[in-house]
C-alpha cells in the first residue's frame, strides 16, 4: 500500500511577523530544512514566550498509523494534532507546517517515514504509534539529531541512555500498571489471576512484565500465564483454558484488535469476572464495538474525559466541534504533544532541533489537557494517572 501523506501546510506568515524577523516565511523541506540561519531570521527569532516571533513556519513530521492493526490509534492522534495545529497557527508569531506520514503499522515504514523526515529537514518529529516501531525508527532520528516527541509509546527502553534526542509525552506502562492492579486488587479483592498477552509485540509484552511484576508486589497470584498472536482474532479455547482455573480477575495485555474480540467472546463464554487492561484497551472502539461485554473492564489511562481540567473542557468542546466526535486518550496525548513542542520552541524563540531539544528537556508544570505535565531528567513525562472503569458504555473513573 502506498504512503498516504497528509499535509497540512502553513501559508507565508502576515506581514508584520515578517518585518519584525527579516526573512521570508518559505517553511519548505529543502536543503537544511532552515536549521541555519542568522538571529531574526529562518527558524531563529526574537522575543520568548507569548512575544516569540520567528519568520520561517516550524517544519514539524508525525509519523502514524493511520493504516494496519494500530489504525484506529493513528487516525486518532491525527485528530489531535490536526486540531493542534489549527489552535497554533491562528496564534501570532510562530506558525508550524506539519506533515503526516502514514508508517502502516509497519516498521520497515516507519524507517522510511523517519529517514525521509531527517534528510528532509524537520526540526522535530512526533511518533510512531507503535513502540515495536519506534524501536526501530526512532534511532534514525537519534542518529540525524533530530528531536522525537513520542505519544503513545510506553514501552520500557524508548527513552533509554543513549536515546537522548527522545522524550515522550506518554506515561509509561511502568507509571500506570502498578495504580491500576492496587485499585483493581483492592476494589474487587482479587487475590488469584490468569495473565493473557500477545508476545510478538514490543508494546504489550512490555506491558505484560510490568502486569507481572505489578501483581507480584501486590501479593496476587498467577495461576496460568497464557500468550496468543497480536492477529489472533478468535480467543475461545484460550479463554476456555483460562476459564478452567476460576480467576477472579483476567488480566490482559493486547492491542485494541484483540482486546474486542476477547472480551466478547469472555463474557460469551460466561467469564464474569472483572478483566483488567492494558493501555492497548484505551480506545473508544472497545465500547462500540464489545457493547455490553465491555462493562466492567478495567484500564489504567494518562487521561480521562472527565477531567475538570480548564483545559481539558475546552479541547473536548473544540475537538467535538470539529470532528463531530469525542476524543480519546491518543488523540489527548497528540494534542499535548504538539503543544509541548511550542512550548520548547518559544522557550528559546527557535525552531531549530537542538533548540527544541533544550526545550523539552526543561518542561517542568506545563498546564495541558492531561493535567500538569513536566519531562524528567529520563526524558519521560510525568503526571498523574487515573484508573478507569467501563460503565454505561464509557470510561469512568475507578473509585
Amino acid at each position: 500500500m502506498p504512503t498516504k501523506l497528509f499535509s497540512i501546510a502553513v501559508a507565508a506568515t502576515a506581514a508584520l511577523a515578517l518585518a519584525a524577523c527579516g526573512g521570508n516565511g518559505d517553511g519548505g523541506d529543502g536543503g537544511d530544512g532552515g536549521q541555519t540561519g542568522a538571529a531574526g531570521g529562518g527558524l531563529k527569532g526574537q522575543g520568548s514566550g507569548d512575544s516569540c516571533t520567528i519568520s520561517q513556519a516550524v517544519p514539524v513530521g508525525a509519523a502514524l498509523s493511520l493504516t494496519g492493526p494500530a489504525g484506529s490509534y493513528g487516525t486518532s492522534q491525527q485528530k489531535g494534532l490536526q486540531l493542534a495545529v489549527e489552535q497554533l497557527n491562528a496564534k501570532s508569531g510562530v506558525k508550524y507546517d506539519l506533515k503526516i506520514e502514514d508508517d502502516q503499522t509497519d516498521p520497515r515504514q516507519g524507517i522510511t517515514v523517519f529517514e525521509g523526515f531527517v534528510t528532509g529537514g524537520k526540526s522535530v518529529i512526533i511518533g510512531p504509534t507503535l513502540s515495536n516501531t519506534a524501536f526501530q525508527a526512532q534511532p534514525i532520528a537519534q542518529e540525524g539529531k533530530v528531536p522525537v516527541l513520542a505519544i503513545s509509546n510506553t514501552a520500557s527502553g524508548i527513552t533509554a541512555p543513549d536515546k537522548d534526542y527522545i522524550f515522550r509525552d506518554s506515561l509509561t506502562e511502568a507509571q500506570v500498571i502498578p495504580q491500576t492492579v492496587k485499585q483493581a486488587k483492592a476494589k474487587f479483592n482479587l487475590s488469584k489471576v490468569v495473565v493473557m498477552y500477545s508476545n510478538d509485540d514490543a508494546f504489550t509484552e512490555s506491558g505484560f512484565k510490568v502486569f507481572d511484576e505489578a501483581l507480584k508486589a501486590e501479593g496476587v497470584q498467577v495461576l496460568e500465564t497464557i500468550t496468543f498472536s497480536k492477529a489472533d482474532t478468535d480467543f475461545r479455547a484460550l479463554l476456555t483454558q483460562a476459564k478452567g482455573q476460576n480467576p477472579d480477575a483476567l488480566v490482559v495485555s493486547g492491542l485494541i484488535e484483540a482486546a474486542i474480540p476477547l472480551v466478547t467472546q469472555a463474557r460469551e463464554l460466561g467469564i464474569d469476572v472483572p478483566i483488567i487492561g492494558g493501555n492497548g484497551f484505551n480506545n473508544p472502539k472497545l465500547m462500540a464495538d464489545a457493547g455490553e461485554a465491555a462493562e466492567g473492564v478495567v484500564v489504567g489511562a494518562a487521561w480521562n474525559s472527565a477531567s475538570e481540567n480548564e483545559l481539558n473542557a475546552a479541547f473536548l468542546k473544540d475537538f467535538q466541534t470539529k470532528f463531530n466526535a469525542a476524543p480519546d486518550q491518543f488523540a489527548a496525548q497528540a494534542y499535548t504533544g504538539l503543544m509541548l513542542i511550542d512550548h520548547a520552541v518559544r522557550s528559546s524563540c527557535s525552531g531549530e532541533r537542538d533548540a527544541i531539544k533544550d526545550g523539552l528537556s526543561k518542561i517542568s508544570n506545563v498546564p495541558t489537557v492531561l493535567g500538569d505535565l513536566s519531562i524528567n531528567a529520563n526524558r519521560d513525562a510525568e503526571h498523574a494517572a487515573v484508573v478507569q472503569v467501563v460503565e454505561g458504555g464509557k470510561f469512568t473513573v475507578l473509585e
